[in-house]
């Protein structure tokens, strides 16, 4: 049946069927367990490990559990404003449409320009971890060092990430039927050896130096001090810890930008974040204990924080912990996680984009949906070429640009979470007093998320100006990263003035108002 947006305060009469903005959409493609392994993928947990727990152990040491859960407590109260949001609006342009229908087009328009402009860095980065773990495997399998070593051929590094962006491309415009067969095997292979990979380096630290040589006589023996926040050296290494925790946890909300796609679309995307979030969570808190009672939290030998390895955490310890054999199976899993996600993440970029042309946001052409497959085809083909685009000029100009440009991720995914949840409670402020449940979870939680999200974007800005931040790059004096990030952020500004002037009923308001009804497909 069609279920209208119908609720207190918002005009509640019943609308006309005339009046919804159907898609056109694949109805009932995705289920719970489905929607919940498109989250986990999208945020890709073996390849954020191996990429952020040296560095996070560099910054706050052994306290990395601790902020771990720190970095997850913002996010989960997001979640419950996505939640509520989805509830009353499940509508594939997510964290736009909501902004818009609580703050207007502009401030909405941007929210969208956030997350899009976030996911085109994000897929190219995977894109580029992808083909170095694609090389290094293929030199790990055949033996060759020559092999492994045309990753450092910037031409045939290009070549491979372009065509691998091509792959997943054409998977994410065949559906969501498509997506969700190759997404369980990947996320099913990464899971797997993530969790062989812990139970084999609690077997270390328990062998200690007795085991490999000696090799992990750096281990720690398991304290619940790890657990505890306060116990972080500085507030400045806390707020680092806590940016890269946070974007360990980013793209969960995957889960909600197919919500038009879900089976049960008011309840099911909200639920399945949640399980994300709790699988996430878990898995990152296992991994970091066991890894830090294998070989510590220290800069020297196998320690978490050597500067030599922290960048490719699973790279240095495959052979120790599980052998030249199994050792192999994590550069596949590291290899699957990179390529499902980048798989994956092309869905809520795509779908923003669709719902944002289909509200007059952006150009209509980005509005069609592929009649055959019941995706947005246009759209996703142009997050794949931006994808490309972007990596490969960033890499010719300069892999410092290119670095400084992942650092900078951290301020839109801030920026745009912070902008929902402050959304949830002010578009629910008059249901507030309902009920205590409405009071914490369309209020006090959304807001407390947010101005956590609020203060590290803020943080991270007077970070960024540093010279010293990421690369060390500068322009003028003044940080790359920061010129980047606010640049991107400007550039929307920009284009959103351009398309102001091109279409100019939906900044005036008359489009995509609160009282716009959404269509909910049940079954």
């Amino acid at each position: 049946m069609t279920q209208l947006d119908v609720r207190p305060g918002a005009e509640d009469t019943a609308r006309d069927v005339a009046d919804v903005r159907g898609k056109g959409l694949g109805k009932g493609s995705v289920g719970l367990v489905g929607s919940a392994v498109i989250g986990i993928s999208t945020v890709a947990p073996v390849y954020c490990l191996t990429s952020t727990l040296g560095s996070t152990a560099g910054e706050v040491g052994v306290q990395m559990p601790a902020v771990f859960l720190a970095g997850f407590l913002p996010m989960l109260l997001v979640a419950f404003a996505y939640r509520e949001l989805n509830k009353a609006m499940p509508d594939c342009g997510t964290s736009f449409t909501w902004t818009v229908k609580a703050f207007g087009p502009r401030i909405g328009w941007m929210c969208g320009w956030g997350l899009v402009i976030a996911t085109i860095i994000v897929l190219s980065n995977l894109a580029g971890v992808a083909t170095s773990y694609f090389w290094l495997l293929a030199g790990e399998i055949t033996g060759s060092e020559p092999v492994a070593a045309l990753d450092d051929n910037k031409l045939v590094h290009i070549a491979t990430c372009l065509t691998l962006v091509a792959v997943a491309t054409a998977i994410s415009y065949r559906g969501m039927t498509a997506t969700k067969g190759v997404q369980y095997a990947l996320v099913g292979l990464q899971l797997a050896v993530l969790a062989v990979f812990v139970v084999m380096a609690f077997q270390k630290a328990t062998a200690g130096g007795a085991d490999a040589a000696g090799a992990f006589d750096t281990g720690l023996d398991f304290s619940w001090q790890w657990m505890n926040p306060f116990a972080v050296e500085s507030m400045a290494a806390f707020t680092a810890g806590i940016s890269l925790s946070i974007f360990m946890y980013w793209g969960w909300d995957a889960c909600l930008a197919t919500n038009e796609e879900t089976t049960g679309s008011a309840k099911t995307p909200g639920r399945a974040s949640l399980i994300a979030m709790v699988v996430l969570v878990g898995s990152y808190l296992a991994t970091g204990i066991a890894a830090q009672m294998a070989v510590g939290s220290g800069s020297t030998g196998l320690g978490l924080a050597n500067p030599d390895t922290s960048g490719n955490v699973f790279a240095a310890l495959a052979g120790p912990v599980m052998g030249p054999v199994l050792g192999v199976l994590l550069f596949v899993a590291v290899l699957a996680s990179a390529a499902a996600s980048l798989q994956t993440t092309f869905i809520p970029v795509a779908r923003t984009v669709l719902a944002m042309s289909t509200y007059e946001a952006l150009p209509p052409a980005y509005a069609k949906v592929h009649p055959r497959f019941k995706t947005p085809g246009r759209a996703t083909v142009m997050a794949g070429v931006a994808t490309g685009a972007f990596y490969t000029v960033m890499t010719l100009v300069s892999e410092n640009v290119l670095t400084d440009t992942i650092f900078a991720l951290g301020l839109m995914i801030c920026f745009y979470y912070s902008l929902t949840a402050f959304a949830c409670a002010w578009y629910f402020r008059g249901e507030l007093r309902r009920s205590a449940r409405d009071l914490f979870l369309k209020g006090v939680f959304p807001v407390l998320g947010g101005l956590l999200l609020a203060a590290v974007f803020a943080k991270t800005l007077i970070d960024m100006w540093d010279p010293s931040y990421g690369s060390g790059s500068t322009v003028l004096g003044v940080g790359s990263v920061f010129v980047i990030g606010v640049g991107l952020l400007a550039l929307g500004l920009v284009v959103m003035a351009v398309t102001e002037r091109r279409s100019p009923a939906f900044f005036h308001g008359e489009v995509l108002t609160k009282s716009t009804p959404s269509l909910v497909v049940e079954d």
